[in-house]
């Protein structure tokens, strides 16, 4: 099985700056006027340009919104440095909502100027093994 990760955004350049000053990745192949690759991650991102307003599915009446939303699916982008990674996602555009710090490791929640919510996390000792019982 393939892991390919999709993000819908509103404008297409400016989200390929973004996911490429954020968090080092680099652009791929092209794929016609709508969609680009992003690789350097675990799996390659494609960003999907669709129109603010538009319908999310045929089968469903949400609309595309790119204001600050949830939803129960996000990227963690795991870090050797969550202060340098946060330093660049901030210059980039991304807008820090908080910090946590964990017996696990450390993390930030951020949301991309697309309004998805993705966090910045830093394992520490034994990672989420941290968390086991003995």
């Amino acid at each position: 099985m393939q892991l390919l990760i999709n993000i819908d955004v509103d404008d297409l350049e400016r989200a390929t700056r973004f996911y490429t000053s954020a968090f080092e990745l680099t652009p791929g192949r092209r794929l016609g006027p709508e969609v680009i690759e992003l690789l350097g991650g675990n799996a390659p991102i494609y960003l999907l340009a669709k129109a603010a307003g538009s319908r999310a599915s045929p089968h469903s009446g949400q609309m595309r919104d790119y204001a600050r939303h949830w939803t129960p699916l996000h990227l963690d982008w795991v870090v050797a440095d969550v202060d340098a990674a946060l330093a660049r996602a901030l210059a980039a555009g991304a807008i820090l909502e908080q910090r946590q710090e964990h017996a696990w490791g450390r993390l930030a929640l951020l949301a991309d100027p697309f309004g998805h919510g993705f966090c910045l996390l830093q394992f520490i000792g034994r990672g989420y093994d941290e968390i086991l019982s003995p």
